[in-house]
């Protein structure tokens, strides 16, 4: 006798939860956003394609690095500088540079005394 009430317990418990399924609501979702939202996700996809150049002036060892970008802060101060490793060498870049004329008018000043420097593109990076 258990097992024929256990039986109608589980029917009894599916259809309840057909029934539930069954019957749910449907409905429609509307969204309203601001027009600038738009012109924002389209400015940030221009930035992502911009093409920076920057200006090499060192590559050699750490401490030569770390010279080297000491020696030009104290020269140029009107532009970003970073150390960058790439083994075996470390190398010491100049500018975020948004065309190529920018980083020429820098690269003259810059050649004054860094005779070796040169513009470059770095390579974009896969992950964004």
């Amino acid at each position: 006798m258990a097992t024929i009430q256990s039986k109608i317990t589980f029917l009894a418990l599916l259809f309840l939860a057909f029934t539930q399924v069954s019957f749910s609501q449907e409905g429609t979702v509307t969204v309203e956003q601001d027009s600038d939202i738009d012109k924002l996700l389209e400015y940030k996809k221009d930035i992502k394609t911009v093409n920076l150049y920057k200006i090499q002036i060192y590559s050699g060892t750490r401490s030569g690095a770390e010279n080297s970008k000491r020696n030009f802060l104290n020269t140029y101060s009107e532009w970003p500088v970073s150390m960058e490793f790439d083994s075996p060498n470390t190398k010491i870049w100049v500018g975020n540079f948004r065309s190529r004329l920018e980083a020429d008018k820098a690269l003259l000043k810059i050649k004054r005394k860094y005779a070796n420097a040169f513009i470059f593109e770095p390579k974009k990076d896969k992950k964004k």
